[in-house]
């Protein structure tokens, strides 16, 4: 069976907002199991948003949702071979694996930035995010191009 279809396990909602998609970043944004510094570093980036971004109505959560939606592609290319030749075939992306993304490439700019601590490359990246640019955002874009490029070959989909 080549396919198979993934169990996921239940998440716990976290400790402070009871929500199932931070304890998804969370999980992502931990290393070495060390999940309690995980969640530290996260609280103080949101409060770091909180702090930062006073003028804006909307809480540091949802500054932050806005920000994950914000990087989440709509299309991705897929590579198909047909025939000897390997097309990159744009698909749709599934709305799980949209936020995984999203919640990857959010975490993997926010390394890649200079700064003190992960709270504050963390913090600058989904304000970045949010006002729809930095690393992330470009990184979509970048995936948009790319299926825009390749729409041609839309017809070999799966």
């Amino acid at each position: 069976m080549r396919k198979f279809k993934n169990n996921q396990q239940d998440r716990l909602p976290d400790p402070k907002f009871n929500e199932n998609l931070v304890t998804r970043f969370v999980n992502d944004l931990m290393h070495d199991g060390k999940k309690s510094l995980a969640f530290k570093i996260f609280y103080d980036t949101l409060d770091i948003v909180g702090e930062r971004m006073k003028n804006d109505e909307n809480s540091p959560l949802d500054i932050w949702k806005k920000a994950l939606e914000n990087v989440a592609p709509v299309v991705e290319v897929k590579s198909r071979r047909i025939g000897g030749a390997t097309f990159q075939v744009p698909q749709e992306v599934n709305p799980e694996r949209k936020t995984s993304i999203s919640i990857k490439n959010l975490i993997k700019y926010a390394r890649k930035r200079s700064g003190r601590s992960m709270k504050e490359k963390l913090a600058a990246e989904i304000i970045a995010a949010y006002n729809e640019e930095g690393g992330a955002f470009k990184r979509k874009e970048e995936i948009h191009r790319m299926a825009e490029a390749n729409k041609a070959f839309a017809h070999f989909r799966f």
